[in-house]
């Protein structure tokens, strides 16, 4: 029934979601091929076999995806729906599954033409919420949570994800407001990133009142401001200008100089980096940091070239892993394509305390 596992993703990006997604699917030993195309926001992993792909889904673990945003699992047949009354279609289709459901997701691309979808998929959400209740299909301590991935009104694939494996957030998107004060839009990538990587309690635990704080090529301070609002204190690290309002915090300490060769006078909590440079070039500048014991964690940007994107993440979080380890350290490496990333991924290295 599950044949297949649509993957969400940043459009452009498609060649490297299936990259990755086929290479986990190898390594469990699921026979597969990939259908897509460019831009368009989305790829098909199809098993070649009798394998459900309800199976590979909870085998690997979502976070180790870069450039997926949400996943599910679903049958690769296209269920056509008529222009009007269109759930007792869907409804037939999905009690054939024998199954109960936390919640449901409407998805569509993430494309100019997707995003037509928007306003369909918010007015006949309600409709199918009251009919899955009514028939009894929700049930809060399910593992499970339907999805509904429209390519246009008549046109769904409904297949299933693993609450727990699976992105919380509809579709990947997290919903940020821009922060009025804030310096610059970049605030928006570090905000989603800290959420994406850090747990509410670690939040709490290592983002504390007086924590110290480097931003290597800070200006005009969207990273610093973040940092700042979380009562730390940031030495900003760039020939360019900081915003006067964050300045004027009286917790931000502007350096003008070189970021790559600015070294703390003593370690610091954070190391935070968002530079418009060679990918491992800044990869290298972070694994100095930890190797000299100049940081405990970090968080920073890499811009990838334009062809070769995904080889080129492998062998920066390689470097970074086998730096790391020579050096003795006990460390977690992640990495995400975030939603406010564009033609880069965030990667956030925490180690233990006793490093």
């Amino acid at each position: 029934m599950f044949n297949q596992i649509i993957l969400l993703c940043r459009p452009g990006f498609e060649k490297e979601c299936a990259g990755e997604i086929m290479a986990l699917a190898n390594h469990h030993l699921f026979p597969a091929y990939i259908q897509t195309k460019d831009h368009s926001a989305f790829v098909s992993l199809v098993i070649s076999s009798e394998q459900q792909t309800s199976e590979l889904i909870t085998k690997i673990d979502f976070r180790q995806l870069v450039f997926t945003r949400q996943w599910f699992a679903t049958s690769k047949e296209k269920l056509v729906l008529p222009e009007t009354n269109r759930l007792p279609d869907i409804l037939q289709t999905i009690k054939k599954f024998d199954s109960h459901y936390y919640d449901v997701e409407l998805d569509y691309p993430d494309t100019n033409e997707g995003k037509s979808l928007s306003k369909f998929c918010k007015q006949f959400k309600p409709h199918l919420l009251s009919s899955l209740k009514k028939q009894n299909l929700l049930l809060s301590h399910s593992n499970w949570r339907l999805h509904l991935f429209f390519t246009d009104s008549q046109h769904v694939n409904i297949g299933i994800a693993p609450v727990e494996n699976s992105a919380t957030d509809a579709m990947g998107i997290p919903r940020l407001k821009m922060p009025r004060l804030a310096p610059s839009r970049s605030t928006l990538k570090l905000e989603e990133a800290i959420h994406w990587f850090l747990s509410i309690e670690q939040q709490a635990q290592l983002i504390k009142n007086g924590m110290t704080v480097v931003d290597l090529g800070a200006a005009p301070g969207g990273w610093t401001w973040q940092f700042v609002q979380r009562d730390c204190l940031v030495t900003a690290i760039d020939n360019g200008p900081m915003q006067s309002e964050l300045m004027r915090t009286g917790m931000v300490e502007h350096l003008q100089t070189d970021a790559f060769t600015y070294a703390p006078k003593k370690k610091v909590d954070w190391l935070i980096c968002d530079m418009a440079e060679r990918p491992l070039h800044v990869s290298r500048l972070i694994a100095r940091w930890f190797t000299s014991k100049q940081c405990n964690h970090a968080i920073f940007n890499l811009k990838l070239p334009m062809k070769k994107r995904h080889a080129s993440v492998q062998e920066c979080i390689t470097l970074l892993q086998q730096q790391l380890a020579q050096a003795g350290l006990e460390f977690n490496i992640m990495a995400k394509q975030l939603y406010h990333d564009r033609e880069e991924i965030t990667v956030c290295i925490l180690t233990t305390a006793n490093n």
